[in-house]
């Protein structure tokens, strides 16, 4: 059902059609990153050597502070690594943990001024506005405000904006961390649909291990700090998936508890 990839090797990049690809959606080479504290330097990420392959779905997982933001911000060129080389296919979008909507603007607006800084032309942004709320399944809501909006709803329009970049590679900060259960497992499906449909490569924080499972073709668990690539699973696992099935659940017990071990050997608790 599942199988580990080593550590010591970055897979090779493949394309959505299995072909072997020359340019990986993001390749991470050897990264690491330093922060100034109190008592000096401290080492946040060691060495960290990773690829996304074209229309791959990735997970990334670990301890709280062990550096997965940290990570997504530098692949995202928010930060640069101390050491090390981050390229990807073209500039990425990102999606963080809160929608970061502007409330003076209706949820279409919100996405038109996306496609104004992409350079769309005015005359065709309100169609390819609504063409994104129709793939978030929001169909309507063009005119609505922020405040109107339910949580689940704004991480739509919010996704919808990140689509707008039409970046090659999406980058999702906890997208769904704030959302009940319910809403949340909502949302897995509407991102694995889009996913499936679009073919985009998708780097993606968490720290819950079921929806790691529940979503990835590749689960990366880092180390506690410093982070480092302690362990890969490809998930073998057919979508859709449901976060309560038995396979996804038992290849949850058996990250939790290599999680459990990080920590463990870490000395967090």
């Amino acid at each position: 059902m599942t199988t580990t990839t080593p550590t010591t090797t970055p897979p090779i990049a493949e394309a959505a059609d299995g072909s072997e690809s020359a340019t990986p959606a993001a390749r991470i080479e050897h990264v690491s990153k330093s922060f100034a504290g109190p008592a000096g330097q401290q080492l946040v990420l060691d060495d960290i050597s990773l690829d996304v392959a074209p229309g791959e779905f990735v997970t990334l997982l670990g301890a709280s502070g062990c550096g997965k933001s940290t990570l997504l911000n530098l692949v995202a060129g928010l930060d640069k690594p101390t050491t090390g080389a981050i390229t990807t296919d073209g500039r990425p979008a990102l999606m963080f943990q809160e929608h970061a909507l502007f409330p003076w603007l209706t949820a279409g607006k919100n996405i038109e001024l996306a496609l104004r800084l992409r350079g769309v032309p005015k005359s065709e942004r309100r169609d390819k506005a609504e063409e994104l709320l129709e793939l978030v399944r929001l169909k309507g809501a063009h005119g609505k405000r922020v405040h109107e909006l339910s949580g689940g709803m704004r991480q739509r329009v919010a996704m919808a904006r990140a689509l707008a970049q039409e970046s090659r590679l999406l980058l999702m900060d906890e997208p769904f961390a704030a959302l009940d259960a319910i809403t949340r497992d909502v949302l897995h499906d509407e991102l694995t649909r889009i996913w499936r449909e679009t073919r985009l490569s998708v780097l993606f924080v968490t720290h819950n291990v079921r929806e790691a499972v529940r979503l990835a073709e590749r689960v990366v668990l880092l180390s506690s700090r410093p982070g480092r690539v302690a362990r890969q699973w490809t998930v073998g696992i057919p979508q859709p998936r449901r976060i309560e099935d038995t396979a996804v659940a038992e290849l949850s017990v058996e990250i939790t508890e290599e999680l459990r071990g990080e920590i463990r050997r870490h000395g967090q608790h």
